[in-house]
Protein backbone atom coordinates (compact mmCIF):
# COMPACT_ATOMS: atom_id res chain seq x y z
CA UNK A 1 0.00 0.00 0.00
CA UNK A 2 1.31 3.40 -0.60
CA UNK A 3 2.93 5.05 2.23
CA UNK A 4 0.25 7.85 3.82
CA UNK A 5 1.51 11.46 3.20
CA UNK A 6 -0.12 12.23 7.09
CA UNK A 7 -1.59 10.03 9.53
CA UNK A 8 -3.54 10.13 12.49
CA UNK A 9 -6.38 7.62 13.90
CA UNK A 10 -9.25 7.34 11.84
CA UNK A 11 -7.60 9.91 9.63
CA UNK A 12 -5.43 9.32 6.28
CA UNK A 13 -4.24 11.56 3.69
CA UNK A 14 -2.33 10.33 0.67
CA UNK A 15 -0.19 12.03 -2.30
CA UNK A 16 -0.89 10.55 -5.96
CA UNK A 17 -3.26 10.26 -8.86
CA UNK A 18 -6.63 9.17 -7.08
CA UNK A 19 -7.04 6.57 -9.89
CA UNK A 20 -4.02 4.74 -8.70
CA UNK A 21 -4.40 4.86 -4.89
CA UNK A 22 -8.06 3.78 -4.79
CA UNK A 23 -6.80 0.51 -6.76
CA UNK A 24 -5.01 0.22 -3.76
CA UNK A 25 -7.70 0.24 -0.72
CA UNK A 26 -9.61 -2.79 0.64
CA UNK A 27 -12.66 -3.79 -1.81
CA UNK A 28 -15.67 -2.70 -0.50
CA UNK A 29 -14.54 -0.71 2.54
CA UNK A 30 -15.82 2.50 2.29
CA UNK A 31 -19.24 3.33 3.51
CA UNK A 32 -19.96 7.01 1.74
CA UNK A 33 -17.78 8.84 -1.09
CA UNK A 34 -17.67 12.49 -1.81
CA UNK A 35 -16.29 13.84 -4.89
CA UNK A 36 -15.63 17.10 -6.25
CA UNK A 37 -14.09 16.48 -9.76
CA UNK A 38 -12.26 19.26 -12.23
CA UNK A 39 -15.07 20.89 -13.72
CA UNK A 40 -12.85 21.58 -16.64
CA UNK A 41 -13.67 25.33 -17.32
CA UNK A 42 -10.24 26.76 -17.07
CA UNK A 43 -9.84 28.13 -20.44
CA UNK A 44 -8.82 31.75 -20.08
CA UNK A 45 -12.23 32.97 -19.01
CA UNK A 46 -13.15 35.84 -16.28
CA UNK A 47 -15.49 36.13 -13.41
CA UNK A 48 -15.88 38.93 -10.73
CA UNK A 49 -14.49 38.43 -7.14
CA UNK A 50 -14.45 41.55 -4.61
CA UNK A 51 -15.80 43.92 -7.00
CA UNK A 52 -12.97 43.47 -9.44
CA UNK A 53 -12.73 40.78 -12.70
CA UNK A 54 -10.53 38.44 -12.22
CA UNK A 55 -9.21 35.38 -14.16
CA UNK A 56 -11.04 31.95 -14.05
CA UNK A 57 -7.82 29.68 -14.97
CA UNK A 58 -7.37 26.85 -11.85
CA UNK A 59 -4.57 24.80 -12.90
CA UNK A 60 -3.46 22.56 -15.35
CA UNK A 61 -5.99 19.92 -13.74
CA UNK A 62 -8.88 21.66 -14.80
CA UNK A 63 -7.88 22.51 -18.52
CA UNK A 64 -11.12 21.81 -20.80
CA UNK A 65 -11.24 18.40 -22.26
CA UNK A 66 -13.11 17.63 -25.78
CA UNK A 67 -17.17 16.00 -24.76
CA UNK A 68 -15.38 12.37 -25.55
CA UNK A 69 -12.33 13.19 -23.34
CA UNK A 70 -14.71 14.31 -20.60
CA UNK A 71 -16.75 10.89 -20.12
CA UNK A 72 -13.62 8.79 -20.70
CA UNK A 73 -12.02 10.73 -17.67
CA UNK A 74 -15.41 10.03 -15.46
CA UNK A 75 -16.06 6.76 -16.92
CA UNK A 76 -12.51 5.75 -15.32
CA UNK A 77 -12.53 7.09 -11.75
CA UNK A 78 -16.18 6.17 -10.64
CA UNK A 79 -15.13 2.88 -11.77
CA UNK A 80 -12.39 2.47 -9.35
CA UNK A 81 -14.64 4.29 -6.39
CA UNK A 82 -17.23 1.43 -7.74
CA UNK A 83 -14.85 -1.32 -6.43
CA UNK A 84 -13.95 0.27 -3.10
CA UNK A 85 -17.81 1.13 -2.22
CA UNK A 86 -19.68 -0.99 -0.41
CA UNK A 87 -22.73 -2.40 -1.71
CA UNK A 88 -24.97 -0.55 0.24
CA UNK A 89 -22.53 3.00 0.54
CA UNK A 90 -23.50 6.15 -1.97
CA UNK A 91 -21.75 8.17 -3.24
CA UNK A 92 -22.03 12.69 -3.58
CA UNK A 93 -20.49 14.39 -6.27
CA UNK A 94 -20.88 18.15 -7.00
CA UNK A 95 -20.31 19.90 -10.31
CA UNK A 96 -21.53 22.55 -12.22
CA UNK A 97 -22.79 22.62 -15.94
CA UNK A 98 -19.34 22.18 -17.68
CA UNK A 99 -19.04 18.65 -16.10
CA UNK A 100 -22.25 17.76 -14.61
CA UNK A 101 -24.15 15.92 -17.18
CA UNK A 102 -21.04 14.09 -18.35
CA UNK A 103 -21.14 12.93 -14.77
CA UNK A 104 -24.53 11.61 -14.70
CA UNK A 105 -24.20 9.35 -18.01
CA UNK A 106 -20.87 8.28 -16.56
CA UNK A 107 -22.84 7.04 -13.90
CA UNK A 108 -25.25 5.00 -15.48
CA UNK A 109 -22.47 3.49 -17.63
CA UNK A 110 -20.20 2.30 -15.01
CA UNK A 111 -23.81 0.69 -13.00
CA UNK A 112 -24.72 3.30 -10.64
CA UNK A 113 -29.07 4.31 -9.95
CA UNK A 114 -29.49 8.00 -9.14
CA UNK A 115 -31.03 8.61 -5.98
CA UNK A 116 -31.61 12.35 -6.19
CA UNK A 117 -30.10 15.57 -7.69
CA UNK A 118 -29.43 18.08 -5.31
CA UNK A 119 -29.38 21.99 -6.40
CA UNK A 120 -27.22 23.98 -4.07
CA UNK A 121 -28.25 27.29 -4.69
CA UNK A 122 -25.66 30.37 -3.48
CA UNK A 123 -27.62 33.41 -1.85
CA UNK A 124 -24.48 35.38 -2.84
CA UNK A 125 -23.33 34.43 -6.10
CA UNK A 126 -20.75 36.38 -8.22
CA UNK A 127 -22.30 38.57 -10.72
CA UNK A 128 -22.30 37.98 -14.64
CA UNK A 129 -20.07 40.43 -15.87
CA UNK A 130 -20.86 39.48 -19.88
CA UNK A 131 -24.40 40.56 -18.73
CA UNK A 132 -25.70 37.85 -21.94
CA UNK A 133 -27.14 35.07 -19.34
CA UNK A 134 -28.60 34.56 -16.14
CA UNK A 135 -26.58 34.63 -13.41
CA UNK A 136 -24.96 31.42 -12.63
CA UNK A 137 -25.63 30.81 -8.72
CA UNK A 138 -26.51 26.95 -8.55
CA UNK A 139 -24.42 24.16 -8.46
CA UNK A 140 -25.71 20.51 -8.55
CA UNK A 141 -24.81 17.74 -6.07
CA UNK A 142 -25.87 14.26 -7.32
CA UNK A 143 -26.54 11.46 -5.32
CA UNK A 144 -26.03 7.68 -6.21
CA UNK A 145 -25.81 4.20 -5.37
CA UNK A 146 -24.56 1.16 -6.91
CA UNK A 147 -26.45 -1.18 -8.84
CA UNK A 148 -25.64 -4.75 -7.83
CA UNK A 149 -26.92 -7.40 -10.93
CA UNK A 150 -30.33 -6.17 -11.21
CA UNK A 151 -30.67 -4.86 -7.45
CA UNK A 152 -29.93 -1.15 -6.32
CA UNK A 153 -28.08 -0.91 -2.77
CA UNK A 154 -30.04 -0.56 0.40
CA UNK A 155 -28.48 2.71 1.28
CA UNK A 156 -28.23 4.45 4.10
CA UNK A 157 -30.69 8.07 4.73
CA UNK A 158 -30.98 9.64 8.25
CA UNK A 159 -34.42 11.19 6.97
CA UNK A 160 -35.61 11.47 10.58
CA UNK A 161 -32.43 13.37 11.31
CA UNK A 162 -32.92 15.94 7.55
CA UNK A 163 -36.68 16.58 9.07
CA UNK A 164 -34.98 17.53 12.75
CA UNK A 165 -32.53 19.54 11.00
CA UNK A 166 -35.31 21.35 8.33
CA UNK A 167 -37.55 22.26 11.23
CA UNK A 168 -39.74 18.96 11.58
CA UNK A 169 -40.96 19.27 7.57
CA UNK A 170 -39.56 16.91 4.84
CA UNK A 171 -35.76 18.36 3.91
CA UNK A 172 -36.05 19.42 -0.06
CA UNK A 173 -33.85 19.01 -2.58
CA UNK A 174 -32.93 22.71 -3.15
CA UNK A 175 -30.71 23.46 -0.57
CA UNK A 176 -29.73 27.64 0.32
CA UNK A 177 -26.45 27.20 1.92
CA UNK A 178 -23.84 30.11 1.59
CA UNK A 179 -20.06 29.98 0.40
CA UNK A 180 -17.09 29.24 2.37
CA UNK A 181 -16.89 31.47 5.72
CA UNK A 182 -13.93 33.41 6.01
CA UNK A 183 -13.55 31.54 9.37
CA UNK A 184 -12.81 28.57 6.93
CA UNK A 185 -9.97 30.28 4.65
CA UNK A 186 -7.30 31.55 7.47
CA UNK A 187 -5.08 28.33 6.21
CA UNK A 188 -5.32 29.28 2.89
CA UNK A 189 -8.23 28.38 0.41
CA UNK A 190 -8.64 25.64 -2.31
CA UNK A 191 -10.24 27.72 -5.90
CA UNK A 192 -13.23 25.28 -5.73
CA UNK A 193 -13.59 24.99 -2.01
CA UNK A 194 -16.83 23.90 -0.36
CA UNK A 195 -18.42 25.30 2.19
CA UNK A 196 -18.06 22.96 5.66
CA UNK A 197 -22.39 23.35 5.41
CA UNK A 198 -22.52 21.52 2.53
CA UNK A 199 -20.50 18.76 3.60
CA UNK A 200 -22.07 18.55 7.09
CA UNK A 201 -25.36 18.00 5.77
CA UNK A 202 -24.19 15.55 3.45
CA UNK A 203 -22.60 13.49 5.82
CA UNK A 204 -25.45 13.61 8.15
CA UNK A 205 -27.40 12.44 5.55
CA UNK A 206 -25.98 9.07 4.92
CA UNK A 207 -23.46 7.51 7.37
CA UNK A 208 -23.17 6.75 11.37
CA UNK A 209 -20.90 7.62 13.34
CA UNK A 210 -17.33 5.43 12.88
CA UNK A 211 -18.03 5.55 9.18
CA UNK A 212 -15.17 5.38 6.79
CA UNK A 213 -15.69 8.44 3.84
CA UNK A 214 -13.73 8.64 1.31
CA UNK A 215 -12.57 11.86 -1.09
CA UNK A 216 -10.70 11.15 -4.16
CA UNK A 217 -10.00 14.62 -4.87
CA UNK A 218 -9.38 15.88 -1.35
CA UNK A 219 -8.93 19.77 -1.91
CA UNK A 220 -8.42 22.10 0.46
CA UNK A 221 -9.50 19.06 3.05
CA UNK A 222 -13.43 20.00 3.37
CA UNK A 223 -14.53 16.80 3.31
CA UNK A 224 -11.84 15.45 6.11
CA UNK A 225 -12.26 18.29 8.61
CA UNK A 226 -16.05 17.82 8.63
CA UNK A 227 -15.79 13.60 8.89
CA UNK A 228 -13.34 14.43 11.75
CA UNK A 229 -15.52 17.12 13.50
CA UNK A 230 -18.99 14.53 13.29
CA UNK A 231 -16.72 11.58 14.44
CA UNK A 232 -15.98 9.48 11.18
CA UNK A 233 -12.84 8.22 9.54
CA UNK A 234 -11.96 9.71 6.54
CA UNK A 235 -8.99 8.88 3.30
CA UNK A 236 -8.14 11.69 1.49
CA UNK A 237 -6.48 11.80 -1.70
CA UNK A 238 -4.96 14.98 -3.73
CA UNK A 239 -2.13 15.28 -6.36
CA UNK A 240 -1.12 18.52 -4.39
CA UNK A 241 1.38 18.95 -2.13
CA UNK A 242 0.22 22.31 -1.13
CA UNK A 243 -3.54 21.38 -0.66
CA UNK A 244 -2.47 18.39 0.98
CA UNK A 245 -0.29 20.56 3.63
CA UNK A 246 -3.49 23.31 3.75
CA UNK A 247 -5.73 20.22 4.69
CA UNK A 248 -3.23 19.25 7.42
CA UNK A 249 -2.99 23.14 8.81
CA UNK A 250 -6.98 23.08 8.85
CA UNK A 251 -7.50 20.19 10.93
CA UNK A 252 -4.74 21.17 13.30
CA UNK A 253 -6.46 24.29 13.71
Amino acid sequence: MKKAYYEEEGFVLYQGDSNKVIRQLESKSVDMIFADPPYFLSNGGVSCHSGKQVNVDKGAWDKGLSPEEKLKYNRKWLRACKEILKDNGTIWISGTYHNIYSIGVALELEGFSIINNITWQKPNPAPNLACRCFTHSTETIIWARKINGKRKGNHLFNYQLMKEINGDKQMKDVWLLNLPKKSEKTNGKHPTQKPEAVLERIILAATHEGDLILDPFNGSGTTGVVAKKLERRYIGIEIEKEYLDLTVARLKK
